[in-house]
């Protein structure tokens, strides 16, 4: 089945946001507070990354957001989704690595 290359994100946590910026990622964060519009979390790898236009996204809840890259800190989202509280992180990063470093030719979701 082949997919819309327009609705394709690349999987991403804090330190690899920076190899997609312009391009639409996925990411999961720990929400930590909200400010004037923006939401500030925690990626799972330790980052902070600020989101505008989340609509979710419960204090010290997990997040997923698919958005553009603004920067190698800040997505605009598309989108976004609360996971609750309990997910795990180290299998996330695992992913991510994994699509980096071509162990995976491409994974769409």
């Amino acid at each position: 089945m082949d997919s819309d290359a327009s609705f394709r994100s690349a999987i991403v946590n804090g330190e690899t946001l920076k190899m997609f910026v312009g391009q639409r990622v996925r990411t999961v964060l720990k929400v930590q507070h909200t400010q004037g519009g923006l939401l500030v979390g925690q990626s799972t790898d330790g980052h902070q990354l600020t989101i505008r236009g989340a609509t979710e996204g419960l204090m010290s809840n997990y997040l997923e957001v698919i958005g553009i890259a603004d920067n190698d800190q800040s997505i605009t989202a598309e989108s976004s989704k609360d996971f609750g509280e309990d997910f795990d992180a180290d299998v996330f990063n695992g992913l991510c690595k994994l699509v980096v470093n071509g162990k995976v030719k491409e994974v769409v979701l």
